[in-house]
């Protein structure tokens, strides 16, 4: 954002990054600047089986000498709105200069032609486009969502489908009677049939401790779109031309196995599972592990089929923000919540991290030293904790929420409480109106409850 908006400072800035600078300021000072003369501008994104979700702001008029600054704040906003939501067509309703700026950024050679490719040919197989217009021709929002889940009657199994394990549970009527994780390496998989072979053995395994199965849920990793898998790392390995197999992988699973059966995005069931226990809605989940993870159930408890990839969602508009490698933007939120800004920051911390470890090795090895009062390792939860203060407040822009649920391996041990702490500090200080409105959980006993295996298997609805 441009000078002029940064006034707004950070009143609680991370203790090991001097230079960031929250979305959630930045954005509210521009809008401070419009003030009640700005002109409306209208944001509407259309995905898959005519979902369309709409965001309204305002922005400087024509004329205004300030009009040039619409330019990043409307970008950045889009940006948010694509890997949040979802969508191959973008309406920008407004002046038409912001739309023509958009629509060259989001191009086959623009700024954002990974978004442009990622979008339009491999999640959603359309043609990506801008669409510039009035506010009034913006179409109507159109976001219906599903009531998936909390369906415990009958026979069910639940999987759920990491990058280094696969996990089944067999689920009678709510309750786990069996139960297995397996160690698998599905990345390095080039053959569409290693994948069917080794979930077909782990449903058949977890149906054998039941006299039937009614129902088959499960929760995996990337973006999924009616049991579709459009992008998912646990297939980075299968070839371009085979990956149509992968697509219709569950398809096949569920014919064979003759029953109902549905698979969504990991992060939207452990926001479910989170629901299931709290007993409320409005839960946003976010798991800090080798990567950010999301999931949201709204107010009304649907799954709304968003994307909800907040770790290519920008948080922070530092121009010197560090870089997200997969899709050449900066300042997401993947360099905030994982394990990845943990060893970000571990060189500011004095820290040198063994080059002969693990990824997972390596936080581990900054966690033990967390745990034995290492100061550095100390301030860089604690840079984590002030992130996620500000990220929820940004968050809190775009979603409706009443709960948090923090989890993933950076949340281990005394690290977890250091995030909560962090966060609140910033909640306090800056948005005392959503510390009234927002509660953040750790996984405690009542939340483990449900666990995510029972909430993919509550998935489906047995006919």
């Amino acid at each position: 954002m441009t000078d002029q908006f940064e006034s707004r400072q950070a009143q609680i800035q991370p203790a090991l990054d001097d230079s960031f600078q929250p979305a959630a300021l930045a954005n509210r000072a521009f809008q401070e600047a419009v003030g009640q003369d700005g002109t409306q501008l209208v944001i509407g994104l259309e995905r898959s089986n005519h979902e369309f979700s709409r965001y309204e702001t305002k922005v400087f008029p024509n004329g205004n000498p300030n009009f040039d600054s619409n330019f990043e704040y409307i970008e950045r906003i889009v940006k948010f709105l694509l890997w949040q939501r979802g969508g191959f067509k973008v309406y920008i309703g407004g002046p038409r200069e912001i739309g023509d700026h958009i629509r060259t950024y989001y191009s086959p050679e623009g700024e954002r032609k990974f978004d442009y490719h990622f979008m339009g040919e491999q999640v959603y197989e359309q043609p990506f486009e801008v669409i510039s217009s009035s506010p009034e021709e913006v179409p109507a929002s159109r976001e219906t969502g599903k009531l998936l889940g909390r369906n415990l009657e009958g026979h069910r199994i639940g999987f759920d489908l990491g990058a280094s394990d696969r996990k089944v549970s067999a689920v009678v009527d709510g309750k786990v009677i069996y139960s297995e994780e397996v160690i698998w390496e599905p990345r390095k998989q080039t053959d569409p049939d290693y994948h069917y072979r080794e979930i077909m053995t782990a449903l058949k395994t977890a149906a054998s401790k039941m006299s039937r199965v009614d129902a088959i849920g499960g929760s995996s990793a990337g973006i999924y779109i009616d049991n579709h898998p459009m992008v998912a790392s646990l297939f980075r390995g299968i070839p371009k031309e085979r990956f149509n197999e992968i697509k219709n992988l569950f398809v096949r699973i569920q014919k064979e196995m003759n029953v109902p059966l549905d698979v969504i995005n990991d992060g939207d069931v452990t926001a479910l599972a989170g629901s299931m226990s709290i007993e409320d809605n409005g839960i946003l989940g976010i798991a800090l592990g080798s990567s950010e993870a999301a999931g949201y159930v709204n107010l009304e408890g649907r799954i709304m089929g968003w994307l909800n990839e907040l770790a290519f969602a920008p948080i922070d508009y530092s121009p010197s923000a560090p870089l997200e490698e997969w899709s050449g933007d900066i300042g997401c939120g993947a360099s905030y919540f994982s394990q990845q800004c943990v060893f970000r920051l571990a060189p500011k911390a004095g820290i040198e991290l063994p080059s002969d470890l693990t990824d997972a090795e390596k936080l581990v090895f900054v966690q033990e030293k967390l745990e034995s009062g290492h100061e550095g390792s100390l301030k860089i939860w604690q840079s984590m904790g002030t992130y996620l203060g500000y990220g929820l407040a940004h968050y809190a822009d775009f979603y409706d929420i009443k709960h948090v649920l923090i989890l993933g391996r950076c949340t281990s041990g005394r690290g977890g409480d250091l995030l909560l702490e962090g966060a609140n500090q910033v909640l306090n200080a800056e948005f005392p109106e959503l510390l009234d409105k927002i509660t953040l959980h750790l996984p405690d006993e009542k939340v483990r409850r449900v666990g995510q295996s029972v909430a993919a298997a509550s998935l489906p609805v047995i006919l």
